[in-house]
């Protein structure tokens, strides 16, 4: 499982074969540090991106898993707004 770090946050982002096709799903989770060190925050579970869409290739998913968890972690880093 391909893990970037960005300041405190761990992006773990994977391609899985997906079910009895020869297609890849890319799925991305995000986590923070805790006050054990053998444990982990989730501040976004693991899910399934672009859902409705496939990937010929392992590589593929392994992008599109990367590009959205770190899209996601901008939004996770911005300011409320109120």
């Amino acid at each position: 499982m391909p893990i970037a770090f960005v300041d405190h946050y761990e992006v773990d982002y994977t391609a899985e074969p997906l079910r009895g096709t020869r297609q890849w799903g890319a799925y991305v989770a995000i986590f923070t540090p805790s006050g054990s060190p053998m444990h982990r925050d989730n501040v976004f579970p693991k899910h399934r991106v672009l859902a409705d869409h496939v990937f010929m290739t392992e590589a593929e998913a392994e992008q599109a898993a990367q590009a959205e968890g770190l899209a996601v972690l901008e939004r996770l880093r911005q300011p409320p707004s109120y």
